[in-house]
């Protein structure tokens, strides 16, 4: 495996882009370079996040810092390509930004090579550490296994990328991806989770098996699990949560609250607890923000509580790892 380390705790970029509401360059830097203070070296962006503006603020504070301490990655299989914009209008895929570039999804290995060099010049970094596929699932994972898996391979294999993986929010789709391509890493976003593990049951033993490293992120579940009380009006997969999650996560925070222990804090903990994940990346939007994780993942968390939620069926028991 040609995978750098990683860390316990990466820096994930989407709300630097302006995800969901515009902020300052001056803001963006501040808010990376709390991360860079608390001891984070990977960072995670997207041509997607902000369509390029992430990149481009990520590239500019790394570029700050000696090469060799720290590892970027970015994703591949959306292209950036320049639209006209006569009205001024915002794009529509959750980042505050104009719509004046559009993402065209490009399985191909000519796609894939063009998205990271844009990507580099977007960064104005010497070179990409590691390479996702991003949400195959959501386009066409047919051609993202056979035509985009075999080109990232390759630009491995050429020196061009350090590591190569899959982003996505199917553990479904990753365990195929894994069982069909040579990878390093995966980023699996929101399906192991305090609330629920679905890729507990395949793909994170076939990660084990086959030595690919998990980037285990969307821990919150769409800020489900954010916040020590957990309100009527929460969010789950970015839509208001339904009666019966909503009640879980409650009975988490509950259980939680018990033992001293705020429910982030075991979120994130319990996130990074599996022998398959290598990091938890989570992302931030101010430097509280950041000081505040870090907190959270140096909290103290008793054993009893992690027998509590066994006991209460908020937990298999096969999923706590001491």
């Amino acid at each position: 495996m040609s995978l750098p380390e990683l860390g316990r705790l990466g820096f994930g970029a989407a709300g630097i882009g302006n995800l969901y509401r515009a902020m300052s360059d001056d803001v963006a830097t501040a808010t990376v370079a709390a991360g860079w203070d608390a001891g984070i070296r990977y960072f995670d962006t997207a041509p997607h996040y902000g369509i390029g503006l992430s990149e481009r603020r990520l590239g500019a504070f790394l570029a700050t810092k000696p090469r060799e301490e720290f590892v970027i990655s970015t994703k591949v299989g959306r292209i950036l390509e320049p639209a006209a914009n006569p009205s001024g209008a915002r794009d529509t895929e959750g980042f505050d930004v104009p719509a004046d570039v559009v993402r065209r999804w490009d399985p191909s290995e000519s796609g894939i090579r063009r998205s990271i060099e844009d990507s580099l010049e977007r960064t104005g970094l010497d070179r990409i550490d590691i390479a996702y596929l991003h949400d195959p699932d959501v386009y066409d994972l047919e051609a993202g296994i056979k035509q985009a898996l075999p080109a990232l391979e390759k630009l491995r294999s050429e020196g061009l990328i350090k590591a190569i993986g899959v982003g996505a929010n199917s553990a479904d789709a990753l365990r195929d991806c894994v069982a069909a391509a040579d990878l390093d890493v995966i980023m699996l976003a929101g399906r192991y989770t305090l609330l629920e593990q679905p890729a507990a049951a395949d793909l994170l033993p076939l990660c084990l098996e086959r030595n690919v490293a998990v980037a285990n992120c969307g821990v919150y579940n769409s800020g489900l699990l954010a916040r020590t009380v957990v309100p009527d009006d929460a969010h789950y997969n970015y839509a208001p949560a339904p009666a019966g999650i909503l009640a879980r996560a409650k009975a988490l925070a509950a259980c939680c609250d018990e033992f001293g222990v705020e429910l982030p804090a075991a979120a994130l903990q319990f996130a990074l607890s599996h022998p398959a994940v290598a990091t938890v990346v989570v992302g931030a939007s101010t430097a509280g923000q950041i000081a505040q994780t870090a907190a959270r993942m140096a909290a103290e968390i008793p054993a009893e509580l992690w027998a509590a939620l066994v006991s209460r069926g908020l937990l298999d028991e096969r999923l706590v790892h001491a």
